[in-house]
């Protein structure tokens, strides 16, 4: 029987009895609804191929790149330190800093499938912990003068911020964007609070990877509104760790959380996933919730 399990931090649940390849539909509810009140879910004890991993990530919207030539595969990446003939078999990206997937698209990203397969480890003890906020409990707890004043404020995300970070501050040797990369990823605006499609209640939606604006602001103040919020929405009572185990499945709501990944592991202690994006592309549908909606009639 399934069960979810809240941490009892500001963030995140476990959720047990369930084999995710074979939830019905009533269960998917279920995960959905758990999903937009806890922002991070744990399945513990998976045992997932990569159809599976693919096939499950589905249920919550279309998946973003890459794709494969082996139909299984398409949309399944790789999060590894692991090298073959002296080349990451994967995108090596664990430590990127505070972030929320693909919110520089149009169509912002939902959810992050994150399967743990190999889990590097140090004298026993974990490594490679994946750090959330909770933007829910953020949102609450800003003053309520910045909630009415920005109560309909809109902010731009680009994700030039992020490559130039990469440039300037981690060393990376990745040239300039080009226009052809600037063309096909141009900035986009979404709303700074935004009305989270699960719970129906405001977020803050914002990150220090890739919002470089409040549209409504002159430049100067929308600069120092940003350094607040990012400071703001990073404070220690807004912040959950996730300590990973071998064949963990864990999902996150890109809409009600930030994250990063923690880089506390060297190159020789391996760290493997495999991984799902899934956009924004059934979450605010009204049909894709009406079983969450019914769920939670059946809970007054």
């Amino acid at each position: 029987m399934l069960s979810i399990e809240p941490t009892g931090a500001v963030l995140g649940a476990t959720v047990r009895g369930i084999d995710v390849t074979r939830a019905d539909e009533r269960q998917f509810a279920q995960i959905l609804l758990a999903l937009g009140q806890n922002g991070v879910l744990r399945f513990p004890d998976q045992q997932l191929d990569i159809g599976d991993l693919r096939r499950f990530s589905e249920r919550f919207g279309q998946i973003q790149g890459p794709s494969a030539a082996v139909e299984d595969a398409a949309h399944v990446g790789i999060l590894s330190n692991l090298k073959e003939d002296g080349k990451y078999i994967g995108s090596p990206d664990a430590g990127q800093d505070w972030h929320t997937d693909m919110s520089y698209r149009s169509v912002m990203g939902f959810v992050n499938v994150l399967y743990g397969i190999r889990i590097p480890r140090r004298n026993g003890v974990p490594l490679g912990g994946t750090e959330f906020a909770n933007m829910h409990a953020v949102y609450e707890a800003l003053p309520a003068d910045i909630r009415t004043r920005l109560a309909d404020a809109t902010a731009t995300h680009d994700f030039e911020k992020f490559w130039e970070h990469m440039r300037r501050d981690r060393a990376s040797e990745r040239p300039p964007m080009t226009e052809e990369q600037r063309r096909r990823r141009p900035p986009v605006v979404h709303p700074l609070f935004l009305t989270h499609p699960i719970t129906g209640r405001k977020v803050l939606y914002c990150n220090p990877g890739y919002t470089t604006r409040i549209n409504e602001l002159a430049q100067r103040e929308s600069d120092e509104m940003l350094e607040y919020l990012f400071a703001f929405q990073l404070e220690p009572r807004f912040r959950y760790t996730h300590t990973w185990t071998e064949n963990d499945l864990l999902v996150w709501d890109h809409l009600g959380t930030i994250h990063r990944a923690i880089a506390d592991y060297g190159p020789d202690e391996i760290r493997l996933m495999r991984r799902c994006q899934v956009m924004a592309t059934k979450v605010f549908d009204p049909d894709f919730l009406r079983p969450v909606r019914q769920l939670t009639m059946e809970a007054v």
